[in-house]
């Protein structure tokens, strides 16, 4: 199961560690410092041009953790994760 994240990419919903809300999360000097590596070590995704509202951090298995800035809001993504969600618990 693959959450959309916008811009054509989606990402497996098991990889999911969070999603926040960008304009709240980047108030925190920890959170603006966490970006800050992750971009310096080449871990951050843009999705997209347009005006980013969340920060979705997945870590795949086997592979480095990444960090995915969409233009669709925390709860767009919250809610599309809920359905993908309850569709797989009903089968």
């Amino acid at each position: 199961m693959f959450l959309h994240l916008g811009c054509g990419i989606s990402v497996h919903v098991s990889d999911i560690i969070g999603i926040f809300d960008l304009d709240n999360a980047s108030t925190s000097r920890i959170t603006r410092d966490f970006l800050k590596a992750a971009e310096q070590d080449g871990m951050v995704v843009p999705v997209g041009s347009e005006l980013p509202k969340s920060l979705v951090v997945c870590c795949p298995k086997g592979s480095w953790q990444r960090v995915y800035i969409s233009p669709l809001a925390p709860s767009t993504l919250a809610g599309r994760l809920d359905a993908i969600l309850s569709a797989f618990s009903l089968l």
